[in-house]
């Protein structure tokens, strides 16, 4: 799974729809910060700065749970 987080609002569906434990919600990195757009930067400001990352990203089984789950529309599966 792939998070846009230009697009992702931190709300936390897909932490909760996703059976292998892949996804966090958390503050964003600096750096990820950084290389968002000015408007996209604004966005996550006033969401509190949070966005999902996947730490368990391996154990993904690419069900789509998390996709249909996020009412952003900011994850997509992509074949490695």
């Amino acid at each position: 799974p792939v998070v846009n987080r230009a697009k992702c609002e931190g709300k936390n569906d897909c932490v909760e729809v996703c059976p292998y434990g892949v996804f966090e919600v958390r503050n964003i990195d600096d750096a990820d910060f950084e290389a968002l757009p000015v408007l996209a930067k604004f966005k996550v400001w006033v969401h509190g700065k949070q966005t999902a990352y996947t730490p368990k990203a391996d154990a993904c089984r690419s069900c789509g749970l998390c996709v249909v789950a996020c009412p952003e529309k900011a994850i997509e599966l992509v074949k490695r």
